[in-house]
């Protein structure tokens, strides 16, 4: 794609630098350890790949849960939207799921999508903590605004996190958004958020190595295989 990068500074949103997030790991509850690390714009291409069969799946509103992340990254990767961060989930170097995020303010985080491949392992709810982590503790930033498109997503993140409603609208539409305060974050932090820091050297290098894309029969059936969920 050819690009006339002087219209591009036009169309391109100022962006403010933002601390990096630390790799951490998870020991998930089948004793498989999940590492969890920030990814670039260049990593959007192997992302697309994994949300792009969630479109299709009409289950626990993964199918838009899946087009808006779809197109926030590429939002993300074509410089369309401000301030945005990614963090994924990767064991032995799969992509077992993703959250994705952006600064709206220097002291509000507009959280956007949490999803997860690899079901029944907390995996989501994992990668939703870091992101909130990452907003709080690395970013330093005040408060976060929060809503959920599905049951699942409401239980996991306003009733676990016992959220402040407000009545801000998220720019995602929808409810009003539901607050996540330095406070809230702290109280909650030793129940919710986990993991291990540094990484061993032996994991990590596993992780940066290779993003690796399950294929798409394959998150289709770790997605639709658990029924009743």
């Amino acid at each position: 794609m050819a690009i006339d990068m002087e219209l591009e500074a036009v169309l391109r949103p100022p962006e403010a630098p933002q601390a990096p997030y630390p790799a951490k790991v998870i020991t998930l509850a089948n004793g498989k350890r999940m590492v969890v690390r920030e990814v670039t714009r260049a990593d959007v291409p192997k992302l697309l790949r994994v949300v792009h069969p969630t479109l299709f799946i009409d289950k626990d509103y993964y199918n838009v849960v899946g087009a808006r992340l779809y197109s926030e990254l590429l939002a993300w990767q074509y410089y369309r939207v401000q301030n945005e961060f990614c963090l994924v989930g990767q064991i032995d170097g799969i992509l077992v799921g993703m959250v994705n995020s952006r600064m709206y303010t220097a002291e509000t985080g507009m959280s956007l999508h949490t999803l997860a491949i690899d079901r029944g392992l907390r995996i989501g709810a994992h990668l939703f903590a870091a992101k909130m982590e990452h907003h709080i503790e690395f970013l330093g930033q005040k408060e976060v605004l929060i809503v959920a498109e599905s049951p699942i997503g409401f239980r996991r993140w306003m009733t676990e996190y016992g959220l402040e409603p407000t009545t801000i609208p998220h720019e995602l539409g929808g409810a009003p958004a539901y607050r996540l305060t330095r406070q809230l974050y702290f109280d909650s932090k030793p129940r919710l958020v986990v993991g291990d820091r540094p990484v061993p050297d032996e994991l990590l290098a596993v992780a940066e190595q290779e993003l690796i894309a399950a294929d798409e029969s394959m998150i289709r059936e770790k997605i639709a295989g658990l029924k009743g969920r």
